[in-house]
């Protein structure tokens, strides 16, 4: 579960490393005049801002300005270092699970009303379904087929997070499993919505809030696009090349 938390220090660090570069680009530069320290401040602190909003932690601002003054006055922190990370952490940990929890709860309530509706059809009870948009002519997409499609995804309050401006190939045996059994037997020019539970989806994994429920609209343009085999002798010539273009 680490990998979704931030540490405190590394934001601060992310700050001080877009100073530094700054200013080895500054050092090729004749500067004609000294910057606004006054502007030069104030951003800094929506550097700062910016960087404590990653942590996803409610810190009490006014004492965050306090501890940076008592810091350059040379005061003793009530925490030091490693305790007040390990804090940070511990609370980003409660957090997490409690989101989890309640888009789980939410996910579970949506996938039982939607199956009440009559046009939404059940993959797998509670975990997966459908609503047809538009009906296809063409060629089943089968399980394990790479088909061309349009997609646009969205959480269950509507935001989207991911959406393909020209169609795009994908490997239905590399996708989550609600996308896998969701797009098998669409028909080239169908449309459809998948419902997707967290079960079927990223659940806890990835980098989405924890346990969404995913709603996907997917529009079918090819059933199955050849991909090139893996040719080993090929990329062994090629990794040569560009070797050999290094050197």
């Amino acid at each position: 579960m680490s990998k979704y938390f931030i540490p405190l220090l590394s934001a601060l660090m992310l700050t001080t490393h877009v100073f530094a570069e700054e200013s080895k680009e500054m050092q090729t530069e004749q500067i004609a005049e000294a910057p606004d320290m006054s502007k030069v401040s104030e951003s800094f602190g929506h550097l700062i801002s910016k960087n404590l909003a990653t942590l996803s932690v409610d810190f009490d601002m006014e004492l965050v300005v306090k501890g940076i003054r008592d810091s350059l006055e040379g005061k003793e922190a009530p925490l030091n270092e490693n305790q007040v990370v390990a804090a940070i952490t511990q609370v980003q940990e409660i957090e997490f699970q409690k989101k989890s929890n309640d888009n789980l709860a939410k996910a579970e309530e949506f996938m039982t009303k939607n199956a009440l509706r009559p046009e939404v059809v059940e993959v797998e009870p509670g975990r997966l379904q459908y609503r047809v948009e538009k009906a296809g002519e063409g060629e089943v997409v089968q399980e394990g087929n790479s088909p061309k499609i349009m997609y646009k995804g969205t959480f269950l309050d509507g935001e989207t997070f991911g959406e393909s401006k020209e169609g795009e190939v994908i490997s239905l045996n590399e996708t989550i499993q609600g996308f896998q059994k969701g797009i098998a037997g669409m028909k080239v020019g169908e449309k459809r919505t998948l419902f997707i539970h967290p079960e079927l989806g990223y659940g806890n994994q990835g980098y989405l809030p924890p346990n969404s429920l995913l709603t996907f609209e997917i529009e079918v343009l090819e059933a199955n696009v050849a991909q090139p085999e893996f040719n080993p002798e090929e990329a062994l010539s090629q990794l040569d090349e560009a070797q050999e273009a290094v050197e």
